[in-house]
Order: C-alpha cells, then structure tokens, then sequence
C-alpha cells in the first residue's frame, strides 16, 4: 500500500515565510530536492487518468469562431535526477528559454504515481507534457526511472493533437534512454516561430495573447460529465465566482491532468454572447507550481490547478480555493455565495436533466468505453454543447436583462426581475451587487421597499 501522500508531503509541511519562494530558482530547486529525495511507494492513478483523449469543438452557439494559428515553438524532455532533481534532458532548439519548466512539466508529487498528463503555462506559451514513472532495477535511480516529454505552443487550443506523439515517446525515452531522432524528426516536421514584429526578438520571449471567444482543449470523452457529477450542486457556486471573475485555484494530490480539464470547464461558466458586455476570458493557467508566486501575485482573475498544498497557506495569492469537492473562500463577500439556495438547486437540476437526456441518446458503446477508447467528435460533442449552451443562456439572461434594466428611467431591479433572471432575490443579492459593479451597470437593487443603490 501506498504512503498517503494527500494530506502530507514533504514539500507541503514547509512552513518557511513566503518570501523564501518568490526569487531564485536554486531557492525553488531545493525545495524540490527536499521533497524528491524522500521516497513514496507507487499508486496506481486508477480512473483519475485517461490515455485516450478526443477533440471536441466548441459549441455551436454565437461565439466567432477565432481561427489563431498555433505554433509549436519547443520540443523538451525532462528527467528526474537522484542528485540534482528536475532537469531538463533534451530540448529544440538548444538555447530554448525552459527556465522552470521542468518543474511544471513533472508535477511536484508525480513519483507518487505511474503516469499522468499536464497542461501548463509558462510566460505566454501554453504547453503540453505527458509524465510515466517506469520502476527499474537500479540503485543509481532509486528503482524509478521517470521522465516527462513535452511541447510549448503558442496556443493551448491545438496541444491536443501532440498527446498520444508525447505518451509513445515517454515510454521510449524511458526504455530507450538518449535516443532523440524521433523527438528531432518531429521538431523538424512541426517547428514554427511566433509572429514578431522585433526580426531580433527571442522565439521563446513573452507575446500578447489574443483575447479567444472559443477556447478548445482535448479531454477525456465526458469530460463535462464528470466536471458536473464531480461539483454536483456546488458548480453552481463555481458559476458564481466564475462569474465575478475570482482568483480560482483548485488543488488536488497528483494526477493533476484531469485537475486541468476541470480549470477548463470551469472557463466555460462564464461565457456569454451579450456584445455590451466586453468578454474578457478567464486566463486558465492550467499547472501552476510555488515557482508561479511572482506572477500569480500580479493576478487580478485567473483560473489554476496544483499539487502543492503550500498553496493553501498563502491567501493572498487567491480568492476561492477548491480542495478537491471542498469550495471555501477567505473573502467576507463572497461568503454568503458559498451557501447554495433554491434557485441554484432549480438550475442544477435543469442541467443534470439536460445532460443526462444526452448522455443517454449515446450509442452503447460510448457510454461503457468513454475512458477506454478514442471517440469520434460527433458522438459525444453534445456533452459540451449542452454544458456551454446553458451557461451561455444563463448569463445571457442576466446581463441583458441588467440591461434593459439599465436603459430604463429609474433603473429598479425588482424581485420580479431577480427571479426572471434564475436568482434568489434575497440570497443572490451580494452576488448581483458584485456583478453591476465589476461591469459598472447602473441599476437599483430593491429588495421590498428598501432600495440601495448600485
């Protein structure tokens, strides 16, 4: 039987002052020497990892299709090393800019698994890597061989159609160590430069990300199932924060892989298609690490995933932290949101009937293997579509119905309006207050005969 590594690592125990993790990397490198140099047993990642994995488009509803060219501008490799820790193995090209990618690339607490997937983010570049821990009959690596083999891109929107090309050269760097033709015959073949308006600028230097109205990410076939079988009612809590454009930082002991899909889902709450309501989309950060501090601490709204429970302790890098199925929020405001009302319960169960009526017109075959197999697109495409389309409608009804509210001579949001607009009047009050002000809609909340302005 495994170590319970879920509660306990050593890493996570660190109590150090925050300052300790905001500079050098040799500082970050040490903490994970620490951690790595204690060894775990081995579990098996059981039905939280899935090797197969499908495109599935985004909805079919208003959203502009943005078509943005995706460039793969880094091909890696990245070992574990019993005397020095991460690194990074192999790259293309040579003078890449990895600098701490292998620790992104390797979840901290991926020895305690066998294999695992991980999107991540590393300045503006999105990249991809897939991670297997092979046990070997060696003293020098400590029985356990393990490597992660992975992509950057400019654009997560593509980096699943490089996963299975990742997962069968893991393998074979793990059995055939040092043998990198197919990793440079694939550079080769997919290599691309980013668009630079500066001829001297690195290839791996910082470059302004295209605001996306469709985001797109391979996942399990379910996906969106899972996500809201895995909430239950408390999606609709998640849609809330989502909403006002929180700081979300779920956490989870590895495999993170699905974590990350789930950092994707809860991207898709917040859609809507109202063109006075500027979209701004969340920024899904995907795997983030203690190496991640500097830049989360600029953050304003993003949506992440970790391993690292060190997280927890540092509120003031986030607003809502999500244990697992555990929602809870530090901030005094968004208290009253954590507790689900009858309205959130009507919407759950609307959802759950729509997507359960999906899941049950697949053919037979889909529903039995959805982790078992590749699916084609058409099959299970639904399963997002109703997800994104009832959130899409959902917000929609509120912001225009804001609106409309706004363009009106005195500018009352009545209990009436409240309720067309799928809230409690009492309970959703503080979370309507939030969002008026967050887009500066000038409304009137009333409740009965007191009123307050917004």
């Amino acid at each position: 039987m495994a170590n319970d590594t879920s509660e306990k690592t050593p890493l996570l125990d660190n109590e150090d002052d925050s300052s300790e993790y905001r500079h050098s990397r040799e500082q970050v490198k040490s903490l994970y020497l620490k951690a790595s140099s204690q060894k775990s047993g081995i579990i098996a990642p059981e039905d939280l990892y899935c090797r197969n994995t499908i495109n599935i488009s985004a909805s079919n509803s208003n959203f502009q299709d943005i078509k943005e060219a995706d460039y793969i501008v880094a091909i890696f490799v990245v070992a574990f090393d019993t005397r020095t820790g991460n690194i990074i193995e192999w790259c293309k090209p040579e003078d890449s800019d990895l600098d701490g990618v292998e620790f992104k690339a390797m979840a901290s607490g991926s020895h305690t698994i066998l294999k695992d997937f991980i999107y991540f983010k590393k300045d503006n570049l999105y990249g991809l890597s897939c991670f297997e821990n092979m046990p070997v009959e060696s003293e020098l690596e400590r029985g356990a061989r393990m490597k992660s083999v992975g992509i950057l891109a400019t654009s997560y929107t593509s980096l699943y159609r490089h996963m299975q090309f990742l997962e069968n050269q893991v393998r074979h760097q793990l059995e055939t160590p040092g043998r990198y033709d197919q990793l440079k015959a694939f550079w080769e073949d997919r290599k691309g430069s980013l668009p630079m308006s500066n001829p001297g600028r690195s290839l791996l230097s910082p470059m302004t990300e295209i605001p996306r109205a469709d985001m797109r990410i391979t996942h399990p076939a379910g996906c969106f199932s899972q996500f809201l079988k895995f909430f239950g009612e408390q999606i609709f809590v998640l849609w809330k924060y989502a909403l006002l454009r929180r700081r979300i930082l779920f956490f989870s002991p590895p495999p993170i892989g699905v974590v990350c899909y789930r950092v994707y889902c809860a991207c898709c709450l917040a859609r809507h298609t109202i063109p006075e309501i500027p979209e701004k989309p969340l920024k899904p950060h995907f795997y983030v690490n203690i190496a991640d501090i500097d830049r989360l601490e600029t953050e304003v709204s993003y949506l992440a995933c970790t391993t690292e429970k060190i997280f927890q302790e540092k509120s003031h890098l986030y607003d809502v932290y999500v244990d697992n199925q555990n929602v809870e929020t530090h901030i005094p405001s968004l208290q009253d949101m954590l507790r689900l009302n009858d309205s959130d319960r009507d919407k759950y169960s609307k959802l759950l009937n729509q997507s359960e009526e999906v899941y049950a017109t697949l053919p037979r075959t889909v529903s039995e293997e959805l982790y078992s197999r590749d699916i084609e697109d058409d099959e299970v495409a639904d399963d997002e579509q109703v997800f994104i389309t009832f959130f899409t409608e959902q917000n929609n009804r509120i912001f225009q119905t804001l609106l409309d509210v706004a363009s009106t001579s005195d500018r009352t949001l009545t209990m009436d309006h409240m309720r067309s607009m799928g809230l409690d009047p009492i309970r959703d009050r503080q979370f309507v207050m939030d969002l008026v002000e967050l887009h500066g809609i000038d409304v009137m909340l009333v409740i009965d005969n007191p009123c307050c302005g917004v």
